[in-house]
């Protein structure tokens, strides 16, 4: 028995690539001549999307791989790599439609490493190993930005859930305001789905006050409460919003005071959404109240609020007197007989709304049928004393 021994000690046979994989290697380095793909097992096509070059043509790769993890490799990018292609393409972009942040990777720490964070933690809320994006090094950059769609959390986190991956810290908060401000092109910003609770609320609102251009503001899908709410409506003062939407927030009645007593004296908004709160009869009432002197406002949405009748009877007499507002939700209320009765006798003095949202609020049927007839004559109306309006509406 003979046997060799090699120069290198550390060699073994377990460090030879086996004949197969050495195979699919000849074939990654032939991919674009000769692109053996279909033929491939699964693990095998993975091999081959896990090597290829990036380099291969769109229109040859977009052909060749469907779906899985080339895709991926294509889009995990340096973020130097990123400012420079967005220096070089600035005046072009627009809007900006971010769909998850991914909070950095934390590094595992050594047993004193872990010692002296366990002594700083009650001092420091915020980890900075999870951190997301400092805006602020982009959107300084994007000269002619109008819209940012933005969202705080991790598609799919599997079994390494933490509440961090769907929330922004406050070093992030502070950074995205700051980075606001100064990007003076944006008209629409919606943060959704991030978890944004108060404190963050009233940080970006201070940075947001004197915006020249922003038009809409979306943050639906928050924790939003009272105090937030109290932010907004000074914003509501101070800006030329248009657009605002705080659906699924949990604001309420003295945060819908304050938003009410900005709307009263506010002359831009024109859509209002505050379904799914918990404004209650409280902040009903005082929204209703707020549109007697509010000219301007042509869409309210307060569904799913736990209002009752006495918002319905608020409601009545402002629609008596306010022929701006042309649609409104009042569905998933509980507005009973009553509030039936009176918005029935609003309606037919009304010629302004052309839709009313009521459904599932305990209005019986039959009155349903009335109120909605009511509506559609306003909304035939509207079409005969506006017939280039009415043309346009047949033409989408």
């Amino acid at each position: 028995m003979r046997r060799f021994i090699a120069e290198y000690l550390d060699w073994s046979l377990a460090t030879v690539s086996s004949l197969s994989n050495l195979s699919l290697q000849c074939i990654v380095n032939n991919f674009e001549e000769r692109p053996i793909y279909e033929e491939l097992t699964s693990s095998e096509k993975d091999f081959i999307q896990n090597r290829v070059s990036l380099s291969l043509p769109l229109h040859f790769a977009a052909n060749v791989f469907p779906d899985g993890v080339y895709w991926k490799r294509c889009c995990i990018t340096e973020p130097k790599t990123v400012l420079d292609m967005v220096t070089l393409c600035k005046d072009h972009i627009k809007k900006l439609n971010i769909a998850q942040l991914l909070p950095p990777v934390k590094e595992p720490q050594t047993e004193d490493e872990e010692q002296a964070s366990e002594l700083t933690l009650a001092n420091d809320d915020d980890k900075s190993g999870m951190d997301h994006f400092d805006f602020r090094i982009l959107l300084d950059k994007l000269t002619n930005l109008e819209e940012l769609h933005l969202v705080y959390k991790v598609k799919s986190c599997g079994m390494n859930f933490e509440w961090s991956m769907f929330e922004m810290t406050n070093r992030d908060c502070e950074s995205l305001a700051k980075a606001l401000k100064s990007c003076k092109t944006l008209k629409l910003f919606r943060l959704h789905l991030s978890h944004l609770e108060d404190k963050k609320c009233r940080l970006l609102v201070k940075y947001l006050l004197d915006h020249p251009s922003l038009r809409t503001l979306d943050f639906s899908h928050n924790v939003i409460g009272d105090s937030g709410a109290r932010a907004i409506g000074k914003l509501l003062t101070k800006s030329k919003l248009e657009i605002l939407n705080l659906y699924d927030n949990n604001i309420g009645g003295p945060g819908a005071k304050a938003i009410a007593h900005a709307l009263s004296k506010n002359t831009t908004l024109v859509s209002l959404n505050l379904c799914l709160n918990r404004l209650k009869d409280e902040g009903g009432q005082a929204i209703c109240k707020a549109l007697l002197n509010n000219k301007t406002l042509l869409h309210l949405q307060l569904g799913a609020n736990g209002v009752t009748w006495l918002t319905v009877l608020s409601l009545s007499s402002m629609l008596a007197q306010n022929n701006t507002l042309k649609s409104i939700n009042l569905s998933c209320n509980t507005l009973g007989e009553v509030g039936g009765n009176a918005l029935e006798e609003a309606m037919s003095h009304n010629t302004s709304v052309t839709e009313c949202n009521i459904h599932l609020t305990d209005i019986e049927e039959r009155r349903v049928s009335v109120i909605n007839q009511m509506v559609w004559n306003n909304q035939f109306r509207k079409q005969e004393t506006n017939p280039r309006e009415k043309n346009t509406e047949n033409a989408n």
